[in-house]
């Protein structure tokens, strides 16, 4: 089964030893996807970019090396990557000897590419840290009661008034629908059409607070409530989760055609 209940989340498991690429687990995407109305004909384009800060391997002579790497998951891949057992299959590199580093990142990309089930671009080398473009709305002097399940009718729009802007937040908190643990982020929101209530935003995104969904969903759901409550021309929705376990996940979804943010760290990761 490819459930999140049968991953290896919220169990206990030996540190692997050798290498071993079985260790990783795939989710199907279309599941959580039906559930919130879409299809396979996807509204949006988009990635989950994975920000890996403890890849080790050796050398052909025993010699350990170290490096970091940034992961590109596309989100039109029919399933996305469980995190425990991503980094259980990164750990499983530790005692793995390759004669060069380019053949750790082909042999990521293409274990990670099987689980994924289409191509997973590998990098090494992570993107600066730096403060988001945008305009934050952690200010505004709003009381919320409503901490989920994520209300959409909280979404407003103004349609006489149409804007081109960023709007991000550093409050937005879901947890893991497994171990029911807390998983932080900031979220950005770059948006051309009719200006968005920012008031309605923030308590929106703070309705995620007690919401149990695998963070790839959430910023899938917000993209597509967003769509639907305010009608945007265009829309791009990227969450940058903090660290847990050397890794922290940056889903990115997008309308089709928008040239992408360039790729940032938040100061929380």
């Amino acid at each position: 089964m490819n459930t999140p209940q049968d991953s290896s989340l919220g169990r206990e498991v030996d540190y692997p030893r050798q290498y071993d690429a079985s260790l990783l687990f795939p989710i199907p995407r279309a599941g959580a996807r039906a559930e919130i109305g879409l299809g396979s004909e996807l509204p949006f384009v988009g990635e989950d970019r994975w920000h890996i800060y403890e890849l080790g391997w050796l050398d052909a002579r025993g010699k350990p090396c170290v490096e970091t790497a940034t992961l590109y998951v596309p989100g039109a891949s029919p399933n996305l990557i469980e995190s425990k057992s991503l980094k259980l299959y990164l750990n499983s590199l530790n005692g793995a000897r390759f004669n060069r580093a380019e053949a750790v990142r082909e042999r990521i990309a293409t274990d990670l590419s099987a689980c994924a089930g289409a191509d997973v671009r590998v990098e090494f080398g992570l993107p600066p840290v730096e403060q988001a473009a945008g305009e934050s709305i952690d200010h505004l002097d709003v009381a919320i009661d409503s901490y989920g399940p994520p209300d959409a009718n909280l979404l407003l729009a103004d349609a006489v008034t149409v804007v081109n802007e960023t709007l991000v937040s550093a409050l937005l908190k879901s947890n893991c629908p497994v171990t029911g643990q807390p998983d932080w982020a900031s979220v950005s929101i770059r948006y051309q059409g009719p200006r968005i209530d920012r008031e309605g935003l923030l308590r929106y995104l703070v309705s995620y607070r007690d919401h149990a969904e695998f963070h790839e969903q959430c910023v899938e759901r917000i993209f597509l409530e967003l769509s639907l409550r305010c009608q945007p021309v265009t829309l791009e929705v990227e969450a940058r989760y903090t660290r847990r376990g050397g890794l922290d996940i940056n889903p990115r979804r997008a309308s089709p055609g928008l040239v992408a943010s360039a790729p940032i760290r938040d100061l929380r990761q």
